[in-house]
């Protein structure tokens, strides 16, 4: 999955909110994390604001997420 395209799927999880949302928008965070790392994964943090909307914090490693 491409970082660009990553980014409609994750805003709209974050329109609905809930924790169901949340864990949806953690294994897109996954994917992108295992073909682009971690540094897209912040970036993707950072510009949707996934901290304040989900508690995502940078630098968290969604190796395990399932």
């Amino acid at each position: 999955m491409t970082i660009a395209r990553a980014r409609e799927p994750i805003r709209v999880r974050v329109e609905f909110g809930s924790g169901c949302n949340r864990d949806a928008a953690r294994l897109i965070l996954r994917e992108i994390q295992l073909e682009h790392g971690p540094s897209a994964v912040n970036g993707l943090i950072h510009e949707l604001d996934l901290e304040m909307h989900f508690g995502l914090k940078p630098g968290t490693d969604f190796d395990g997420v399932a």
